[in-house]
Formats: C-alpha cells, structure tokens, sequence
C-alpha cells in the first residue's frame, strides 16, 4: 500500500475564521464585563459607602429616635425589593406645612425641600445594588425570620450607610446551608440591637423547625 494521504481542511473552513475570531472577541468583551460588573465596589467591597445627595443619619432615625425600617422600607414584608423611600415618607415629619414639623428650613434638607416642590425624586445612590443576574427577595427571607442585621450590619450606629459583607455567592450559600444562626421570632427582625436570651444556634434550630424552613442551593433560586 502506498503512503495515506495527509488530511487537508476543505477550503470553506477558511471562511469560518473571521467569524470565529470575532465570536471570541465578543466572548472575550462578555467576560470581562461579567467579572468587572461582579467585581464593582457596589457590589462586592465590604465598606462602601457612597456619599448621597441628602446626609440621611440612620444612627440618629433608627438608633437615638427608634424609628422602624419599615416606616421608610415599607415593601421590605411584602414585595422582593425594600423600597427606597419616596420624598412624601421624609415630608411628614420634614415638610414646613406639617403640624410636628421638624428641622424644615434646615440647609442640610434642600434636596428635601426641592423634591417636594418639583415633584423630581431625591437622586439616592443603592448602597447594597445587586448585579442584574442575582435575584434576592427581601419579604421571603424577613418573614422567616431572618433580621436587616444579618445582611446590613448595625444600620443603627451608622451616620453614613456603608456595606458590611461581600454579598458573594459563598456567602448566600453559607447562610442556606447552615442558617440557624441568622434566624430569630419575626416580630425581632427590624430589633437591630436585639440580643438572643439564648445560644443563637439553638434558638434558629427551634426556630428553622417550627417554621419548617429550608433554604435551597437550587440555581434558579438566584439567578432566574
């Protein structure tokens, strides 16, 4: 038998190459935007903390007066996002035309007050802001008991808002694999300086049981 013949690609492959070439120039883009937008101080750097256009003191709001989260995040129980406030929930103890008005000429409330008379709402800047991939639900996770606290750290002791846990994947897994700790009555939830009368593990196992609580590692639990 006489020597095989070397395997030679038909000519058309050549046409393909221009087109493979820009698929994995595209490919190439979509990762590094992935890993740039997964990446982002507002998304996974613990102490971010973005200055806002009105200096809202959650330490005095929610710390010194004892104002709840729901009075501004009033979707938190019932819908997946904790709705920033609207201008109106700041005007009713703010507003000049309020009978219990409180600090309304005050210079550090101009964005306030120019909201209300514009109707344009206050430019706030999401401290904790999700990549569009990641889906969370805030009413699922606070009508199991699971506090602000675990996610938000001590809002109440903070003048400025800043993020206090990486919200990686690992993190949300840690806690659906062993979320005992992070689990307290429903009625604690906004408490943010509530101490457990007992060890945090075995008040969230008595807790995870009645409830009947088990979280999922599903894929599709997040990203949808």
């Amino acid at each position: 038998m006489g020597p095989m013949n070397r395997f030679r690609f038909p000519a058309w492959i050549d046409q393909l190459l221009p087109w493979a070439a820009a698929a994995g120039g595209v490919l190439t883009v979509y990762v590094v935007g992935v890993v740039m937008v997964g990446a982002a101080p507002s998304t996974l750097d613990v102490g971010y903390k973005p200055e806002q256009p009105v200096p809202f003191s959650h330490a005095l709001h929610a710390g010194k007066l004892k104002m709840d989260c729901r009075f501004c995040h009033n979707t938190v129980e019932k819908a997946g996002f904790a709705a920033i406030p609207p201008t109106a929930t700041c005007a009713k103890c703010h507003s000049a035309g309020e009978k219990t008005s409180v600090h309304a000429n005050s210079p550090r409330l101009l964005v306030v007050r120019d909201s209300i008379a514009t109707g344009k709402p206050i430019p706030w800047t999401k401290v904790h802001d999700l990549p569009d991939y990641a889906y969370f639900n805030h009413s699922a996770h606070i009508n199991r008991g699971v506090s602000c606290v675990s996610c938000h750290g001590r809002i109440d002791q903070m003048e400025e808002v800043k993020q206090v846990k990486d919200l990686s994947m690992g993190w949300c897994l840690e806690c659906h694999r062993h979320p005992e700790p992070h689990l307290r009555p429903k009625a604690l939830v906004t408490q943010l300086d509530w101490v457990s009368p007992e060890s945090p593990e075995v008040l969230g196992a008595k807790l995870r049981e009645s409830l009947k609580i088990q979280p999922t590692e599903n894929c599709s639990t997040c990203h949808r």
